[in-house]
């Protein structure tokens, strides 16, 4: 008589749970995770996306991080599931430092990093001695003096490429000064400084429209594209299929093409 009670009991016990799972909408299989991006376009199209992927049921809880070093740490430490925020340089390099074990799991969007200013029309009208400012995290430092190469106001080592450093400046010729600021707070400095080399996702987080008021951009074919990363042991997840096929749909590259109006490029 007992065990026959229990097995009635357990068996309106897994009624009742499945019960409530459809009362809420959300099927008992449901898998949930929690990204970490940037404030702006990232966490924009993490919104459309967590829509589509909540349909293949794969719930998406987006966590906002102000700075480009947190949203790493947190994913190693299991904070996060996942991150979406950071180029491959980037990457390889808090890999390199901080012996990371958190990898690509697909591309996303390329934010063309610009030239900035408040006190200038063209590139061409800057001064002697003029101040700059550029980004202080490695890869995006040397992204930003790689593009103050091309436009001329100075020259690196040969063959330095993205891991130039301010000590690999060879030619200066207007004696700039080259000012290295947290990223998010370039946007702040340009009342302050003649020229700032500004991430994409801080200008427009700060009202800039980068294809209107940057004075140079990077061109359509930079390398920097943009990643959803997470750790190495869960790269073949089924999860993280699922959000990597919501990511790359065409819904969520007509919302990037119809919103961002040419400031960010799907590359996939």
């Amino acid at each position: 008589m007992i065990i026959k009670q229990f097995k009635k009991l357990a068996f309106a016990g897994a009624l009742g749970a499945v019960a409530v799972a459809f009362s809420t909408g959300v099927a008992a299989d449901t898998k949930t995770i929690k990204i970490g991006v940037t404030p702006g376009p990232h966490a924009e199209i993490m919104e459309q996306v967590k829509e589509i992927a909540a349909d293949r049921g794969l719930e998406i809880q987006i966590l906002e991080f102000s700075d480009y070093v947190q949203p790493n740490a947190a994913l190693e430490a299991g904070d996060l599931d996942a991150n979406s925020y950071q180029h491959e340089p980037y990457l390889q390099q808090q890999v390199q430092d901080r012996g990371y074990r958190l990898v690509s799991a697909a591309p996303t969007v390329i934010y063309p990093l610009g030239l900035y200013s408040n006190q200038l029309e063209d590139i061409d009208q800057i001064e002697d001695r003029a101040s700059i400012a550029i980004p202080n995290d490695p890869s995006n430092g040397g992204r930003a003096l790689m593009l103050l190469e091309e436009t001329g106001l100075l020259e690196l080592k040969d063959g330095v490429g993205a891991e130039a450093t301010l000590l690999d400046v060879v030619e200066n010729p207007k004696n700039l000064r080259i000012v290295e600021l947290d990223a998010a707070q370039l946007p702040r400095s340009l009342d302050d400084v003649a020229l700032a080399a500004i991430n994409t996702n801080f200008a427009m987080e700060a009202g800039l429209v980068p294809v209107d008021d940057a004075l140079v951009l990077e061109s359509s074919d930079s390398p920097y594209a943009n990643l959803i990363v997470v750790r190495e042991e869960d790269k073949d997840a089924d999860w993280v299929k699922t959000l990597v096929e919501s990511y790359h749909t065409p819904e969520i590259k007509e919302f990037i093409l119809d919103n961002f109006e040419g400031s960010l490029i799907p590359v996939w």
